[in-house]
């Protein structure tokens, strides 16, 4: 993401600025990321509206300084740790169970490619792409929920909508095929 410029505030100096106070700071900083974490959140939940709320506490979290930021820490990853976490918090709240696999379907079932998808397949490792495509769709979400997402494996299961003890099976399955079929 943006890092600043000539007269341009780097992203760090722009949260430090914003949790002190910094109202155009914070309005800057609103601009630089929102239309990311949208774009990012609404990959993983198809209900508009809750993409919306989130985004938008995840950026009052920061007003308020309620999110702690690293000095030296990367903003866009700080941001989506804060996000993907208030969604996973948001699909828990009513009727979470019914909500989630309604408003997630579009991650099991969804035609576009993600953004860390399209990454995925252009690693040059081995036959890393390759072996990623190879797994099943219900084994590579559950990578990409825990590796690429950094989600912990309950918070995984609440945006998948499996049980904790299924996201840690197809964890391992996973990771026991992509061991065999890089060996």
């Amino acid at each position: 993401m943006s890092r600043g410029g000539p007269g341009r505030r780097g992203d760090g100096e722009l949260v430090r600025d914003a949790v002190d106070g910094d109202r155009r700071a914070f309005e800057e900083l609103y601009r630089r990321y929102a239309p990311w974490l949208v774009t990012r959140l609404r990959a993983r939940c198809a209900d508009r509206a809750l993409v919306d709320d989130v985004v938008q506490e995840t950026f009052l979290a920061v007003w308020h300084g309620k999110a702690r930021y690293r000095r030296d820490g990367d903003v866009a990853g700080w941001l989506w740790r804060i996000g993907s976490r208030r969604l996973v918090d948001a699909l828990r709240g009513d009727g979470a169970r019914g909500r989630v696999r309604q408003a997630l379907g579009r991650l099991r079932h969804r035609d576009e490619v993600s953004a860390e998808e399209r990454v995925l397949a252009r690693v040059e490792h081995g036959d890393l792409a390759g072996s990623l495509e190879r797994l099943s769709p219900e084994l590579r979400a559950v990578l990409q929920a825990t590796v690429i997402d950094g989600l912990t494996t309950r918070e995984a299961a609440v945006l998948l909508g499996i049980p904790p003890g299924t996201v840690k099976t197809r964890a391992m399955r996973a990771r026991k095929q992509l061991r065999q079929e890089l060996a």
